[in-house]
């Protein structure tokens, strides 16, 4: 029986800032597919007239602040809101616009 032929290297060379990175970018990632789910699902509810102004005004509020939070945390790795999209091929992109 023939081995197959070595895809990966035996080790892979990667510096400790680049992995924190990527890794930061991962969870970020996740967390911004979270908070645009959230995002819909607030529209969503806001048509149908579940909420009334007061519930409104503090889900908007609320939306604003993660947005912010997450600019900021994108921020400290430079990355952009573009960065964080990841391609699924065929299915288009994870995030969308």
């Amino acid at each position: 029986m023939t081995r197959p032929p070595h895809i990966l290297p035996d080790r892979i060379d990667a510096d400790a800032d680049s992995v924190e990175r990527d890794l930061f970018k991962l969870v970020l990632t996740v967390v911004e597919l979270i908070r645009q789910l959230m995002e819909r699902q607030a529209l969503r509810r806001v048509d149908e007239g579940d909420l009334d102004d007061d519930q409104v005004e503090a889900l908007g509020q609320a939306l604003l602040r993660l947005d912010a939070a997450m600019a900021e945390l994108r921020g400290r790795y430079g990355l952009t809101a573009h960065d964080l999209d990841l391609d699924l091929g065929p299915l288009g992109t994870l995030l969308g616009d």
